[in-house]
């Protein structure tokens, strides 16, 4: 028995072993390799490897695999947004053209599933008229509890198209940010060496972030971030190694006291700004009522 599949537009130079886990299952990495080695899944009747680049029009030719009976398949809980969600999906949308959306992305929503949470942005999006017959790409995360712009992708094609231009910084962000205390300098830019772990590796990161103090009064700024490189975490670490960390921040503090979170994190992707075939894009999303409360409640104003 043998089951083929054919590539559509969309997969055009996508990985062979990401096509597979998203159309087929999500199976282990090894489960993938070990099946190409033997000759059980060939892509136009030729072994690939699982980086193999697929086109338009391949043909993956998968024999006697039974995908749901795998003692490898990886079985996830699927979530399946509410009619509330549903409601929800369509009020963070902004800006609605047949290639990418803009959304307001609200605090508590990661943008893909994760160990932690089985509700997030992409899946609250496949079911709408926006996306219908179309996939959601991401091309750009912001954390969980960070507010804001947030660039969606209705097809591969696009999908590349921002993560080259991201990729050669010529999509800018502006971020408004709460912190605590005051920064030594009203503007300037932040240089630093950021470290994740890959196993046992440490892996290190040069992070870049120009800022510009609107106000500030001893305990509290406002800030205005435009993160030059995109790291992980970027402008929550960076603020943290300068002494002022973000307000309702419990991972990156100066102190065990700010584990009672009395505020929510106050992040938000401000402005998005790029430019496609001549024609240029701008956003403005301003932030939500809970961060505004707060720029009163500490005495800041944003202009």
């Amino acid at each position: 028995m043998k089951d083929i599949f054919v590539i559509k537009e969309d997969y055009v130079n996508s990985r062979f072993d990401r096509w597979f886990k998203r159309n087929i299952f999500k199976a282990p990495q090894s489960y993938i390799e070990k099946n190409l080695r033997k000759g059980n899944i060939k892509v136009n009747n030729k072994k690939v490897k699982s980086s193999h680049k697929l086109q338009k029009d391949d043909k993956v030719i998968i024999y006697n695999l039974k995908y749901s009976q795998s003692k490898n398949f990886v079985k996830d809980k699927k979530y399946i947004p509410t009619k509330k969600d549903l409601a929800y999906s369509n009020k963070m949308i902004v800006e609605n053209n047949e290639n990418f959306v803009i959304l307001n992305k609200p605090a508590g929503i990661p943008v893909q599933k994760g160990t932690k949470s089985n509700k997030n942005i992409i899946d609250m999006l496949k079911p709408t008229k926006e996306f219908e017959n179309l996939y959601p790409y991401v091309v750009h995360r912001i954390d969980k509890e960070t507010t804001g712009a947030l660039i969606v992708a209705k097809n591969r094609k696009y999908a590349q198209l921002f993560t080259s231009l991201f990729r050669i910084r010529k999509i800018h962000k502006t971020y408004l940010c709460i912190s605590l205390g005051e920064m030594k300098s009203r503007k300037g830019t932040l240089t630093d060496l950021l470290y994740y772990y890959e196993g046992k590796k440490k892996i290190t990161t040069k992070a870049i972030t120009n800022y510009r103090v609107i106000d500030s009064n001893y305990n509290y700024s406002l800030l205005e971030l435009n993160p030059i490189t995109g790291r992980k975490h970027q402008l929550r670490k960076q603020l943290l190694i300068h002494g002022s960390p973000v307000l309702g921040d419990i991972k990156y503090n100066l102190s065990n006291k700010l584990s009672k979170k009395k505020n929510s994190l106050m992040l938000h992707a401000y402005k998005i700004y790029f430019s496609i075939n001549e024609k240029k894009y701008n956003f403005t999303i301003n932030p939500p009522s809970n961060f505004t409360d707060t720029l009163r409640e500490k005495s800041l104003k944003i202009s």
